[in-house]
């Protein structure tokens, strides 16, 4: 008892620092994006752009630092205890936010707060997270992946056709869903270094796809933030990768949670709260607002 103590610990521990990074460079990424010309959306010179600016790449050096955190909590716990508590960055986007804009909390971000946290902590209590056999079949696997791929193509497709109305949501939507689809591949990776080494870990087709979703998500991100304020693609974006996360946990990754009609049921109010939580947090006035577009900056070079 004391050693599984221990490890969900450390695992509390790497994965709210996780989020602290990541909370903290979605902001810095998005001050910067917000400023690039509108004529690289979904482009790869957005990213190609972004790269010349010291504080964008601070904000990826953010980003970076809490994927690895979360990588090595990911590696040490379940899938299903690690996407709820990495949903918390957007308490520190707020934070960052709240110190740039100098809004108070209000009643608004108190109850955004306490929902998000006690979504997070209802949903771990009620279903007690543990590890399992993952399950050997591809099928099930490529079935799953498809899917929520599939449906990130949809959305980005659609996002296409909107991109200064819905489209930045629907683009941090996609984004989200190839992330928590990356953690997950990320917690197979990990498994595999551990049973083999890097030998087995290169062997895998895992850590490339880890590499493909990163690169394809972090280009969705730029582009949503790019289009519009923070508050119209961070909750969309923190909402669905744990969602996804858990999902992929339990759907081949052989994550158990308690499955009786009362866990079931504080599982479930746990998640509704934690969305719930994302929304109003995400929508706080504190949340950094987007230029207007007379104001957009073309220059993104560093000054």
């Amino acid at each position: 008892m004391i050693e599984v103590r221990s490890v969900s610990v450390l695992v509390l521990v790497l994965a709210v620092s996780a989020a602290c990074c990541l909370g903290f460079g979605f902001v810095l990424q998005q001050n910067v994006a917000q400023q690039a010309p509108l004529s690289d959306f979904l482009s790869p010179r957005l990213l190609l752009d972004l790269m010349k600016v010291p504080r964008w790449l601070g904000g990826i050096g953010l980003m970076v630092a809490g994927m690895v955190l979360g990588a090595v909590a990911l590696g040490k716990g379940e899938i299903s205890l690690v996407e709820p508590l990495l949903a918390t960055n957007l308490l520190f986007a707020l934070a960052l936010s709240r110190h740039q804009t100098k809004h108070p909390l209000s009643h608004q971000g108190w109850a955004g707060l306490l929902l998000l946290a006690g979504g997070v902590t209802a949903f771990i209590l009620a279903g007690e997270p543990r590890g399992g056999h993952a399950i050997a079949d591809p099928l099930r696997h490529w079935l799953i992946i498809g899917v929520v791929v599939g449906i990130a193509l949809v959305l980005t497709t659609c996002a296409k056709r909107s991109r200064l109305s819905a489209g930045p949501t629907l683009l941090a939507l996609a984004a989200g869903l190839l992330y928590g689809v990356q953690d997950a591949l990320t917690r197979v990776t990990s498994t595999r270094f551990s049973e083999g080494g890097i030998m087995e870990v290169l062997t895998g087709w895992q850590p490339y796809g880890v590499l493909a979703l990163g690169v394809t998500g972090l280009l969705l991100v730029q582009s949503a933030f790019e289009t519009a304020e923070l508050r119209m693609s961070l909750p969309a974006l923190t909402a669905a990768q744990p969602l996804t996360g858990i999902l992929c946990g339990v759907g081949f990754l052989g994550d158990r949670l308690r499955t009786d009609t009362g866990a079931l049921a504080w599982e479930a109010a746990g998640l509704a709260a934690v969305v719930a939580g994302i929304v109003l947090l995400g929508l706080h006035p504190a949340m950094p607002r987007g230029a207007a577009p007379r104001e957009r900056s073309l220059d993104l070079q560093p000054r």
